[in-house]
């Protein structure tokens, strides 16, 4: 199952990094969460990503054209004037990665109406670049099949500025707001699964996935919510970066389920 990934937005409460990159290839413990969310879904099985670019799109575009060579151990021969490149080790994923430009103010459910092609006629997975956690793919996606509506999204409770949800006993979803008061009611985690339906209610760049799509598939019964009880957190300022960082770094982070050694970086200012 293909997994699309948002990841154009300018990320303008994290300026300080988000100037020189996007937010998705802000790193932490060494490398963009954008690679700790492909981690996440390819963990489960599934790695084919078409990332929706837009911001400083040629960055992430660069960052993979050379992720071949930052993770293969290469020998360069330049004697006798030859430029020969010989791999001897190689450490990759196995990704197959579409990365397409969706404009640069496109909102994000014009995002994802431009990579339709991509994705074709079958069901699809999407979430955004800058949030980890640690839910079960593949449980949600059963879910998502056993109900028969055209999305799912998962719903995590806390108490933060986001898309605040109206649940129903049965999972439905009543209602859809999006930047409501801290009032504990369940929010939208993103980690959603789509039925290739979702491309008739996305209409032009202007369209908002939250404000517009999720509102109306909610008024119609057709959006439904994963209700995880688990680990999520998104990274929309330093603050949550630094608590990201820490996390890995204690070797507490729920969202990490394969091997990678995060480098200790020395503290230059003792």
């Amino acid at each position: 199952m293909k997994v699309v990934l948002l990841a154009g937005g300018f990320g303008t409460r994290i300026s300080e990094e988000s100037q020189y990159k996007p937010k998705p290839m802000v790193e932490i413990g060494g490398m963009p969460i954008l690679w700790h969310i492909m981690k996440e879904y390819s963990y489960y099985g599934h790695n084919e990503f078409i990332i929706c670019a837009g911001y400083k799109q040629e960055y992430i575009k660069q960052w993979f054209a050379n992720y071949f060579l930052y993770n293969s151990d290469v020998s360069f021969d330049f004697r006798e004037k030859k430029n020969e490149m010989t791999v001897h080790q190689s450490n990759l994923e196995p990704w197959k990665v579409t990365i397409v430009d969706t404009g640069y103010n496109t909102m994000t459910g014009g995002r994802i109406k431009r990579i339709q092609k991509y994705v074709g006629d079958e069901t699809f997975l999407m979430t955004y670049g800058d949030g980890v956690c640690d839910v079960d793919i593949n449980q949600l996606i059963a879910f998502h099949k056993s109900h028969g509506k055209i999305a799912t999204l998962t719903a995590v409770k806390l108490k933060q500025e986001k898309g605040v949800l109206n649940i129903g006993g049965d999972n439905a979803v009543k209602a859809f707001r999006e930047k409501s008061s801290n009032d504990g009611l369940p929010i939208n985690a993103g980690y959603m699964v789509f039925q290739p339906e979702i491309f008739d209610f996305l209409d032009g760049d202007s369209c908002v996935l939250e404000q517009v799509v999720l509102t109306k598939l909610a008024c119609d019964g057709q959006l439904m919510s994963y209700v995880h009880e688990g680990f999520w957190q998104c990274m929309d300022n330093i603050r949550e970066k630094s608590l990201l960082e820490k996390l890995l770094a204690e070797g507490n982070a729920p969202w990490k389920r394969w091997e990678y050694t995060v480098p200790k970086i020395p503290d230059f200012a003792k």
